[in-house]
């Protein structure tokens, strides 16, 4: 960066991760995650920022925190990298610091530098025992086979006079299987003097140069050349990606190809655009409008029923069962019968034995009378079932809507409109369907060839018949049985099978392993509540006899997922002749309906009564059933359908402006911004790689070494190369040098990040990296004694 912007100090400095993305740019400035927007081109603000910004979490006494801080540079004079700085282990606790501040920071380092995309510099002063080096004992945890570390001297200049590191900048003495770089940087006078950057590395080169003991090797020594080293190890990892990522990065190209061909055309200036795109919208809308109705089509939902199948369902399976639920109650029917004759007959009562003689008995008026009433109670089923499909088609047309939410007014205007006109229809259906309520009232024809006429209605039984279905599988499914005890196994889900005779259910859905078997015969289904820490919906199915439905069980309860399902399963049980409870909870308001009684020859007249309305409303409700669909259908779905066809681009033209409707919503116009430039850089990095994977120059990786003084040096720790020489080395240094851990971890760009950066080509490497050459320049500020350079990825 040759900029000096890192905290420096005594003691622990560095107490949060700092995370340093340099980003190759013809300006220079940084900018922090925590201050978006506020670009900082006074690097020694930088400094104060990350001081504050450190203090604000961790305290001035000395904490610390995992929480990373985010620094962006900006800068003509580096590579995109990232590098990480990361805290120096600290032995005893200070200020604020926790006691296991020690285990803490290992935990933090370990973090980063576990990463395998990272490269580690594992930095060590001169003037301290390299063999016990935390730095390197981490790296080795982390990186067994040695790959990925690095090793950096630092304080080769602060050496008592007479030693030296040249044994081991050789990597002849403690090696490393790449080795070691040693780097001098500015001490503290040097920084209150305010010596620069380029000073500095001109004193670096210098010292490297002048001194005997590392002259021969001053041109493997230096920032430059850990520059250099770092470069050509992000190189070799580009390199050994390349493959995996232009293949990600070819596919990522086509799948966007298609919807960049229509924004490359986009002209917002041409004045056809916006009628070409209106007329395409609309058509599209009703194309989709009908495709969900009539189920062609990709409009397939595969989460839950919608658009024409629900409203089949709606049809064949919700409004048959509301008209059951509509059956006359048993006891009521009765008493209703019986009070009709009576009041037929007025004052002028008939003796039993009378009618009985003569005959005197007609029971028209009173027939008519219960059935018109009947009837009556149809509409309210009838009226469901339209706002039922009504509902369905204004959801279906929120769906299609969708698709228009590119120009924000259209899709509001398109959905206005339409849900206005079905709510129109709407009501002209429910006048038909109560009309045709009104025909049936108007005439009950006695003489239809499937009423059982007075005569057979006297013979017949009251016993109520099951529908002629035979024992065919009427439908299978998934049902939880609830009310099984906890010491039984508690709930548990099983496969049902309902025939029309029986109720089976098998361990699972390949029906090998029969539970149990229930007859239908003297079943009813009633509701249970929803208990109120069940999610289930729940029925119950329980005899009218009084007698155990399962085993020990007088009600067996079935739970399903949802209300839907309950309702589809209720009108399941319908067709095989189960019918919903109503007795339990209805009783008559001043007590008649239990003590209520008539004589044997009133008995008779009901029952031939009750037989003609249960003959003649089954008439009415196998018509109805048929009547009610075909109206809805004609006068609301079609309808529906022609209306978007023909009408809605008029209705559209005629409420507002056509520039108004078609003005795009700022997402979608940010949406193909980015996606145009998505595209180009796709493309740019393609031809990138394409250029590296014929001009990149890469280096093997160096052959592995003896490092197992790393395993050992806790045990017997081997003398170090100063200790040798002179066995004054370890001496206290001339100034206070702060323990320092493993250098920064840098995570090297990997086949999920953007394109890379063209790496830097191997070569003469001058006093002065400028541009690209330098790999974002040194991850840290040289002269800087306490800090170490961060890593680079490879």
């Amino acid at each position: 960066v040759s900029r000096d912007f890192l905290p420096r100090g005594s003691g622990i400095v560095t107490r949060r991760p700092l995370v340093l993305q340099l980003i190759t740019a013809k300006t220079e400035y940084a900018e922090f995650l925590h201050c978006k927007g506020r670009k900082f081109t006074d690097f020694d603000e930088v400094r104060q920022e990350i001081e504050v910004e450190t203090d604000r979490i961790t305290g001035v006494n000395k904490g610390i925190s995992s929480i990373p801080i985010n620094l962006r540079i900006y800068s003509p004079h580096v590579l995109s990298l990232t590098l990480i700085d990361l805290p120096g282990i600290t032995k005893v606790p200070v200020g604020d610091q926790p006691p296991d501040i020690e285990q803490q920071i290992r935990d933090m380092i370990m973090q980063f530098i576990s990463r395998e995309n990272c490269l580690i510099l594992a930095v060590t002063p001169a003037n301290t025992d390299l063999a016990n080096s935390d730095a390197l004992k981490l790296a080795k945890e982390v990186d067994p086979q040695g790959l990925r570390t690095i090793g950096v001297i630092t304080k080769l200049d602060l050496m008592d006079e007479g030693t030296d590191a040249r044994e081991i900048l050789e990597n002849k003495l403690l090696p490393l299987r790449r080795g070691y770089i040693g780097v001098v940087n500015r001490s503290q006078k040097d920084i209150d003097g305010k010596k620069d950057i380029k000073a500095a590395l001109l004193a670096e080169r210098k010292f490297f140069l002048s001194h005997p003991a590392y002259r021969h090797m001053a041109d493997r020594m230096g920032t430059p050349y850990l520059q250099k080293v770092l470069n050509q190890q992000l190189t070799n990892h580009i390199r050994d990606t390349l493959p995996a990522f232009r293949s990600k990065l070819q596919s990522q190209l086509l799948s966007i190809e298609h919807e960049v061909e229509v924004y490359k055309n986009f002209r917002p200036e041409d004045p056809t655009r916006k009628t070409k795109a209106l007329l395409q919208m609309v058509q599209q809308f009703s194309v989709d409008f009908e495709k969900r109705i009539e189920g062609s089509g990709d409009q397939v939902d595969t989460l839950e029923l919608s658009g024409g199948a629900k409203i089949n369902r709606i049809f064949h399976e919700r409004f048959p069962f509301e008209l059951v639920k509509m059956e006359f109650n048993e006891k009521e029917l009765r008493r209703e019968i019986s009070y009709a004759i009576k009041n037929i007959h007025g004052i002028r009562q008939v003796f039993p034995s009378f009618q009985a003689q003569t005959g005197l008995f007609t029971p028209d008026m009173a027939f008519e009378a219960i059935v018109k009433k009947q009837i009556v109670k149809l509409k309210g089923p009838c009226l469901k079932s339209v706002d039922l499909v009504m509902q369905e088609l204004i959801n279906t047309v929120k769906k299609c809507t969708k698709k228009l939410a590119t120009y924000p007014r259209l899709c509001e205007e398109t959905e206005r409109i339409v849900a206005g006109y079905i709510r129109e229809r709407e009501e002209k259906t429910k006048d038909q369907v109560l009309l045709l309520i009104d025909i049936q009232v108007s005439y009950i024809n006695t003489n239809h060839e499937d009423f059982i006429g007075f005569a057979n209605a006297q013979q017949r039984s009251s016993q109520v018949n099951k529908s002629a279905v035979g024992n065919q599988v009427i439908r299978k499914g998934w049902l939880t049985i609830n009310n099984i005890g906890i010491m039984k196994g508690g709930s548990k889900e099983y496969w049902f099978v309902l025939t029309a005779e029986s109720l089976s259910w098998y361990k699972d859905d390949e029906e090998k392993e029969k539970k149990y078997m229930l007859p239908l015969d003297n079943l009813k289904v009633r509701d249970v509540e929803k208990s109120f820490m069940s999610s289930k919906h729940i029925f119950a199915l329980f005899n009218t006899e009084q007698r155990n439905v399962y085993k020990d069980y007088r009600f067996l309860e079935l739970a399903c997922d949802s209300q839907e399902e309950v309702d589809s399963w209720k009108a399941s049980l319908l067709r095989a002749g189960v019918y919903p409870d109503k007795s339990s909870t209805e009783n008559d308001e001043n007590g008649q309906a239990d003590n209520f009684s008539m004589d044997p020859q009133l008995e008779r007249q009901v029952e031939t009564i009750r037989n003609l309305v249960d003959s003649y409303m089954s008439i009415i409700n196998k018509c109805i059933r048929d009547l009610i669909p075909k109206t809805i259908m004609h006068l609301m779905i079609n309808n529906v359908k022609e209306f978007i066809n023909a009408e809605l681009l008029a209705h559209l033209y005629s409420s507002e402006d056509q520039n108004t409707l078609m003005e795009e919503s700022a997402e979608q116009a940010q949406r193909r911004d980015e996606m145009l430039r998505m595209y180009q850089a796709l493309k740019e990095a393609l031809a990138i790689i394409g250029d590296i994977s014929t001009s990149t120059v890469s280096t093997p990786a160096p052959p592995p070494v003896d490092d197992s003084w790393l395993q050992q040096a806790r045990r017997s720790p081997p003398p170090s190369p100063s200790t040798q020489r002179r066995p004054t080395l370890n001496n206290p240094p001339t100034r206070p040098l702060p323990g320092r851990g493993p250098a920064p971890a840098i995570p090297s760009p990997g086949p999920q990040s953007g394109a890379p950066p063209v790496p830097f080509r191997p070569g003469p490497l001058p006093l002065f990296p400028s541009g690209g050459e330098a790999l974002g320049g040194p991850p840290q500020v040289p002269s800087r004694p306490t800090r170490a350079p961060p890593s680079v990825p490879r």
